[in-house]
């Protein structure tokens, strides 16, 4: 990777949040990357898909919510968990040399970053590891409402047998969001992109997934906002 990871503390609100920023030589982008419901930014997934982004040439920096880095069960509120997106990506621009920077999310982190745009956090782009469409065996409560108004660049990536978010009610929302949005499909993966019987380790589920962002970056960067 020929970098050093980074870690330090973001600001948010009366509290702060652990942080991991890693930047190669001559970064493309920085991918700024929140972790799911339930579990933060060092499981194996998260940090196998940074590493992978890392040896593209994509600067990555992980942060955790703070009920993660408070011990709590529970996620964070709407309102606390897009401060702490905006505080995060604000901290992401400091960092940055001007590069465009992307939003990513597992399930719950992507969803409160969509949410964050929607409240006026800027990104170049909106990425997701998973999209939380509706809970599992519950389609009729979809959480797509709020994605309509978004104009950024989307990419979605989602496993074929992901109980959260079944393609019959998938892949009409990304086609009534139009060009912007892209659907990305891996075959068997469940909502963590883990295959029945797979060898693959949870570091290589994670990896496997930064292909896709390379391509969905190289297509978006240009003349995008930082």
């Amino acid at each position: 990777m020929g970098s050093t990871e980074n870690l330090f503390s973001v600001p948010v609100a009366e509290t702060e949040v652990s942080a991991a920023y890693r930047r190669p030589s001559n970064s493309l982008a920085t991918v700024v990357l929140a972790h799911g419901a339930g579990a933060g930014k060092d499981h194996p997934f998260i940090t196998g898909f940074a590493d992978a982004l890392n040896n593209l040439n994509i600067a990555t920096l992980r942060f955790n919510f703070p009920y993660m880095d408070e011990r709590k069960k529970f996620p964070d509120r709407p309102p606390l968990a897009i401060a702490t997106w905006q505080a995060v990506m604000g901290e992401a621009l400091k960092l940055s040399a001007g590069e465009p920077l992307y939003a990513a999310g597992k399930s719950f982190g992507g969803r409160m970053a969509s949410m964050a745009v929607v409240e006026g956090m800027d990104t170049a782009g909106l990425i997701f590891l998973g999209y939380p469409l509706h809970a599992p065996k519950k389609p009729e409560k979809l959480r797509d409402g709020h994605l309509y108004g978004l104009k950024v660049p989307m990419l979605f990536m989602q496993g074929t047998k992901d109980p959260f978010a079944q393609a019959e009610f998938l892949e009409p929302v990304v086609k009534c969001l139009g060009v912007n949005a892209k659907l990305k499909w891996f075959d068997g993966g469940d909502h963590s992109f883990k295959v029945a019987r797979s060898k693959r380790t949870m570091q290589q589920d994670g990896a496997q997934l930064s292909a896709a962002v390379e391509e969905f970056i190289n297509n978006n960067s240009a003349g995008a906002p930082s």
